[in-house]
């Protein structure tokens, strides 16, 4: 296959666990930028991170932020797909948040916000290289347009409020999970398939010619919809199950391996 995009997730994925992107990922990367692929980052990262990690391999392309629900060019910062949670909705999840005493964070204009300083939004913060402002009241917020809202916690708790939000709104939000202690919630339209569709269509390729590669579960969507779904080694078990193709981890060249293996046909050792 004549593969023409790469969508590849970041954290536990493209980036190692010292969050970096290693040498060999990055030549593998640029030489199938060389041979006319389209390479880009598909991950749950506010635009304003993702760019960062953009700008350490040098891409200049749309890139997919917020689970899918924007893309967005890096150099001009043009929007090119965006889809944010309905008013509504986000009213409800707030409401839902305060009563249970849960630690709600909204992404407004691009920008983190919490109700209080503490050791969640300081830990993410620090993950994703991102300030972030304090706001007691998010009544003030929630009108404007937001791409996500994240509840941080206890992964198990989060698997039982899920089940508890399903009913609430999982009609009008897309709620999966990016890491075991991030709930995420976005437009029903606001998946990394979704966004890997807009780009195919964007590019002019087939959806046959697209590579997805991702570890968890809010990578499902894109997974199914490429035409070469790639789970890492690291992956959890589901997305493995569904994946077309499973390589190294993160830690391993995973990416390296799979750009390699199907798209420059080089003998990988």
């Amino acid at each position: 296959m004549n593969y023409k995009l790469i969508a590849i997730d970041v954290d536990d994925t493209l980036l190692t666990d010292d969050l970096i992107v290693t040498e060999g990922t990055k030549q593998a990367m640029a030489a199938a930028i060389a041979q006319g692929v389209t390479v880009t980052l598909a991950t749950g990262r506010m635009f304003a991170s993702a760019r960062k990690i953009a700008k350490q391999i040098e891409l200049n392309v749309p890139i997919i932020t917020y689970q899918g629900a924007l893309v967005k060019t890096l150099l001009d910062g043009q929007v090119l797909y965006e889809r944010n949670v309905p008013a509504d909705a986000a009213k409800e999840l707030h409401a839902f948040a305060e009563a249970n005493g849960l630690h709600l964070q909204l992404y407004v204009n691009d920008e983190l916000y919490g109700t209080e300083d503490n050791d969640k939004i300081k830990a993410y913060s620090k993950l994703s290289n991102i300030p972030y402002k304090i706001e007691p009241d998010f009544n003030k917020l929630l009108d404007y347009p937001m791409n996500k809202m994240l509840i941080i916690d206890d992964p198990a708790r989060l698997d039982e409020i899920a089940e508890q939000l399903k009913p609430l709104i999982g009609d009008r939000v897309h709620i999966t999970k990016s890491k075991a202690h991030y709930l995420e919630f976005m437009h029903k339209e606001g998946t990394k398939g979704h966004a890997l569709r807009f780009m195919a269509e964007h590019l002019g390729c087939a959806m046959e010619q697209t590579i997805a590669l991702g570890d968890a579960w809010n990578d499902n969507e894109m997974i199914r919809a490429a035409g070469l779904g790639v789970a890492m080694g690291n992956a959890i078990q589901s997305l493995k199950d569904i994946a077309d193709y499973v390589t190294l981890s993160n830690n391993e060249e995973g990416v390296r391996h799979v750009i390699e293996k199907f798209v420059l046909n080089a003998s990988v050792v």
